[in-house]
C-alpha cells in the first residue's frame, strides 16, 4: 500500500508551515519548519488513523495525488 500525499505549504496568516492530508478530512498540522510540520502532521496521521479504528469508521484507501503526478492523455 502507498502512503498518503502530504501538502506542506507556508501560510502568511499562521506564520510558519502547514501540513495536510488531503485524504484524511481535518487531519493537518503547524510547524515553525516544513520538517516540524511533516513531523506534526505524522503524529495527527497516526491519531487520526487511531481514532477511526476505535470508532470503526472506514479508513480511506490513498488517493489523492497531485496534478503533476497524474498521468495525461
Amino acid at each position: 500500500m502507498s502512503d498518503y500525499h502530504i501538502n506542506i505549504f507556508y501560510s502568511e496568516e499562521d506564520g510558519g508551515y502547514i501540513a495536510d492530508i488531503p485524504d484524511l478530512e481535518s487531519c493537518s498540522a503547524f510547524g515553525a519548519t516544513p520538517e516540524e510540520a511533516l513531523a506534526e502532521v505524522e503524529k495527527a496521521k497516526a491519531a487520526w488513523l487511531q481514532a477511526a479504528r476505535d470508532a470503526g469508521k472506514p479508513i480511506p484507501q490513498p488517493r489523492y495525488r497531485p496534478v503533476i503526478y497524474q498521468a495525461t492523455g
